[in-house]
């Protein structure tokens, strides 16, 4: 059984992307920042159909913890499915900031780059070791790297870094067949910067062409599928799910 890490996997799009890779065959260990039992849950859920996951706790914006989260996720491999490496990494973990340009501080800026890009930087330079040959990276950028959007610059800026890391991750790590793809969604209901309030959801709704906002599950399939061998000639790409948002 092939095995993935999905950082924030205790809700919203991490938690439907570890649902739908272990629909798949896949063994998950997600990760969880403040809301163990939540992840808890997940776990259960899968555990319930039949799948095997591990829940480890992991602060994405703490680059020094990732050394002995390493070790702990190398420990699980072997304890839980008696391998020593992964197939898949999805940088997913995050959270939304509403803020305009001439109020953000410095310590907002810095934690919202911590999260969106410095964390996933290192933490796949730190799992690098751990990745097979012909693993699959999933990085979760998002739609305002395309639509800007009043109030969410620094957000959206590490965004779009994370966008570009992305194709430099695949030409690096090409020569193992290690695969690297961004998935940008759109306006998804989740808990992210609060959720969406009923106003707001009907505008993001009328600017988009299929006339909703998202659910996890439309970017979770996506997920799974990036790290899927059927998706074994798709590299460097990102790839918008959005339901056609401001085309």
């Amino acid at each position: 059984m092939s095995v993935i890490v999905i950082t924030g996997g205790s809700r919203g799009i991490g938690a439907s992307a570890a649902i739908q890779c272990a629909r798949r065959g896949m063994g998950v260990i997600l990760t969880w920042n403040s809301q163990p039992d939540a992840a808890g849950t997940v776990v259960r859920r899968i555990e319930a159909e039949g799948g095997k996951a591990v829940a480890l706790q992991l602060d994405v914006g703490a680059t020094e913890s990732f050394g002995g989260f390493r070790d702990t996720v190398q420990r699980s491999l072997q304890s839980t499915w008696g391998r020593q490496t992964l197939a898949g990494l999805v940088n997913n973990a995050g959270y939304g900031l509403f803020n305009p340009i001439d109020s953000v501080t410095p310590a907002q800026f810095d934690g919202l780059m911590n999260v969106h890009l410095k964390g996933p930087f290192f933490l796949t330079q730190a799992l690098l070791p751990l990745l097979e040959e012909g693993a699959s990276i999933v990085n979760l950028t998002s739609a305002t790297t395309r639509v800007a959007t009043a109030g969410v610059a620094p957000y959206a800026a590490f965004k779009g870094g994370l966008e570009v890391l992305t194709r430099y991750m695949a030409k690096e790590f090409g020569e193992r067949r290690i695969r690297a793809n961004a998935v940008s969604p759109g306006a998804i209901r989740t808990e992210l910067g609060g959720g969406l309030t009923d106003a707001f959801e009907a505008l993001l709704a009328s600017q988009t062409a299929l006339g909703r906002v998202g659910e996890p599950d439309d970017v979770g399939r996506v997920i799974a599928t990036l790290l899927s061998a059927d998706s074994g000639w798709i590299n460097a790409q990102t790839v918008e799910v959005a339901g056609g948002y401001f085309i």
